[in-house]
């Protein structure tokens, strides 16, 4: 077989280097690859939690028959080399390889008084060895590998003639009873729930491992394929498709139970949802410092948009709990927001700035390991600043629309009752 060897090299930090760490690998591969003849050599990124064997972009091909397995995999195959990015593209199967196809006539083979299992065993030892003996020296023991010898199977005559010795005692070659004949095939075979399949592989350089699968998508949802052929996408696209769902309920789930403790808190449905107006206020903050630092949506960044629901929320929160005590002392409405937001102003500047200082370090961060954290610091830091000025000129003037609402609405009951 083939030998194989591992390097693994260690970047400077981000500051003494001109590169991304991901440039730096595909520049290594190019290097290599142009002044060591006859050697493949694969470069991928060490994950976060350290291991480097898992493949970013996976789409698992299933067919029963081979033949069309083989020709729309290898259409994938090409599609998918055509998108930017994507880079050391392969078969998980890899191309056939010249092989001796053996078709044994059972007929013939039972004439003759020989059964499957003697034929399997025998051609079984003598090509791939048997390894039931064992040598034992002292405390050690080795496996004794019986085959035969590379002389007697150097080609398609030396297979034909393989004797086996039947019930009767006596010598049968195996061109007696069985076809032998040169082809092509797969040097394995791969299932996938019970059926053919082959793997398209590819690494990801440049560009964002989420943009890369959805033009891997939108690219081979063009493609019409036979209804024997199925498509799954496997590795860290499956990954994040399944993180980014469960996250997306946790977002939610978190909105509902906010909005359901503030309903108990004030004993009403209605001033929640003038809270929960900063939660968009927020997220068009932190979609535009992700755009501006040029950080991706990941699952850290979703974790940031789950903190900051609890986070913006307090700045309404100030500003409507304080307005709905002024009112009870007897200001108007008007009145009484204008003074909340004159008076809640300083301790809603002063929490949201001290928040959005300490997450500063985080967001500037050039270390190793710091590539993960900066998005989380950025969504926090525009989701604080946009819903620090927004929600200072929104929640007021939602506030002030929804009591109008309800103060029609309450007269609009009075009316139907006297009716």
């Amino acid at each position: 077989g083939n030998n194989k060897a591992e390097i693994t090299i260690k970047l400077v930090s981000k500051e003494k280097r001109k590169y991304a760490a991901s440039l730096y690998a595909q520049l290594i591969k190019n290097e290599l690859a142009s002044k060591v003849i006859g050697v493949k050599f694969v470069t991928s990124i060490v994950s976060p939690i350290g291991g480097s064997d898992q493949v970013p972009i996976q789409v698992a091909v299933r067919c029963p028959d081979e033949d069309t397995l083989i020709k729309y995999v290898k259409i994938i195959r090409d599609n998918i080399k055509a998108i930017s990015g994507t880079s050391d593209v392969k078969l998980s199967v890899g191309e056939p390889n010249p092989e001796l196809l053996v078709k044994i006539d059972k007929q013939k083979m039972a004439q003759l008084g020989l059964s499957m299992d003697v034929v399997g065993a025998t051609m079984q030892i003598a090509y791939s060895g048997n390894q039931d003996a064992k040598f034992q020296s002292e405390e050690y023991e080795y496996a004794i590998n019986i085959n035969f010898d590379e002389f007697n199977r150097k080609n398609a005559k030396d297979v034909a003639a393989l004797t086996f010795v039947n019930s009767f005692g006596e010598t049968i070659r195996l061109d007696q009873f069985a076809l032998i004949s040169e082809s092509f095939g797969p040097s394995r075979i791969e299932r996938n729930n019970r059926m053919r399949s082959n793997t398209v592989y590819s690494q990801v350089y440049g560009r964002a491992l989420g943009d890369v699968g959805e033009d891997i998508k939108a690219r081979l949802s063009k493609i019409s394929f036979p209804n024997n052929v199925s498509i799954q996408y496997e590795g860290d696209l499956k990954a994040q498709s399944d993180s980014f769902g469960s996250l997306g309920f946790a977002l939610l789930a978190s909105i509902i139970f906010v909005y359901l403790l503030m309903v108990a808190l004030y004993q009403s449905y209605l001033y929640p949802l003038v809270v929960l107006f900063t939660i968009p206020l927020s997220i068009i903050g932190a979609l535009l410092a992700l755009a501006l630092s040029g950080q991706t949506l990941s699952i850290l960044t979703i974790m940031g948009l789950i903190m900051l629901i609890g986070l913006v929320s307090k700045n309404a929160i100030l500003v409507v709990d304080f307005t709905n005590q002024l009112k009870n002392d007897g200001l108007s409405t008007l009145d009484a927001l204008l003074k909340a937001t004159t008076i809640r102003l300083r301790p809603i500047l002063m929490t949201t700035f001290s928040m959005i200082i300490a997450m500063l370090p985080i967001a500037m961060a050039t270390g190793s390991g710091s590539v993960w954290k900066n998005g989380l610091a950025w969504v926090l830091i525009g989701g604080l600043s946009s819903s620090l000025f927004l929600s200072l000129i929104i929640i007021p003037v939602v506030y002030y629309m929804a009591e109008r609402m309800k103060e029609k609405m309450s007269y609009l009951g009075a009316w139907l009752k006297a009716k």
